[in-house]
């Protein structure tokens, strides 16, 4: 399958892995369909979405909890019967409540980082915000870089323009996945392909992810966790993409057998280690 673009996702499958991302989005093979816990972070994922953008379609609180409770249960149909079965035997309440106290704290959060004046109508750019930009020729194919930006706000203390993903997670992120390249690339590439398509200086936009945590305590749920996007981290960034680009436009699908059974951003061993897809 050719295709002309390439997102994060897949970029940063290249950089673990060239031949599983060969697998993926090339032979099209996926033995993950999800589980509770996609399951879960899509359904936030979509009530933030559409509660920063239509505030206007939910009386309160309470109305996005319920919009979550309804998005989680369709989630979980959609998961694949293994992995329903799977999550049948979960305490489902306790997901669901776990929700529930992240939800009002979100909006808590963002008045703490964009202090007290901070209105949905006001400061919200964008949510989802798609990006297809041109990342270059290679090898006579127009490149592009796609991404959906979660949030985009305005910071009216600093005059910030700040891109945000969600992440959802148990108890939050330790110093050393705060602090890795490879994760961090997303928002260095969101924050470079934002301003081409915006014409905005990189200097005014800063990079966060938000931490949305099941498990911990009440106050504590929600994480601002800042990504340092300087002029050397982007061209690291573009250097690595450019890497990526020129040899899957080239075909080269070079195994990295250090992954199969153990990988520190794919915990484990690969879903196709010893399969008849990779042996």
């Amino acid at each position: 399958m050719v295709k002309n673009h390439i997102s994060y996702s897949e970029f940063r499958n290249w950089k673990i892995c060239p031949y599983y991302r060969y697998l993926t989005y090339e032979k099209r093979v996926n033995l993950f369909e999800g589980n509770i816990y996609t399951a879960f972070g899509k359904a936030l994922h979509e009530v933030c979405e559409k509660s920063l953008t239509k505030p206007e379609n939910f009386s309160g609180i309470k109305d996005i909890q319920d919009s979550f409770k309804k998005h989680f249960r369709q989630e979980l149909i959609n998961l694949p019967e293994d992995e329903q079965t799977k999550a049948k035997k979960e305490n489902l309440s306790e997901w669901v409540e776990s929700a529930l106290k992240i939800i009002p704290e979100i909006y808590v959060a963002l008045k703490e980082k964009f202090g007290d004046d901070f209105k949905i109508k006001k400061n919200v750019l964008a949510a989802e915000e798609v990006l297809m930009e041109p990342a270059g020729k290679y090898n006579d194919r127009n490149m592009k870089f796609k991404g959906f930006i979660d949030l985009v706000a305005a910071d009216d203390t600093s005059g910030k323009v700040c891109i945000i993903d969600w992440k959802s997670c148990s108890w939050g992120w330790n110093s050393r996945k705060k602090s890795d390249t490879l994760v961090a690339q997303q928002l260095v590439l969101y924050k470079h392909f934002y301003c081409q398509k915006h014409n905005i200086d990189p200097s005014n936009v800063e990079t966060y992810f938000v931490l949305l945590k099941r498990a911990a305590k009440d106050g504590n749920r929600v994480e601002f966790v800042r990504v340092t996007a300087g002029k050397k981290r982007i061209e690291n960034a573009l250097n690595d993409l450019n890497k990526a680009l020129h040899n899957i436009t080239i075909g080269n699908h070079v195994k990295n057998k250090l992954h199969c059974t153990s990988c520190k951003h794919r915990p484990g061993s690969c879903e196709f280690y010893k399969t008849e897809h990779c042996t």
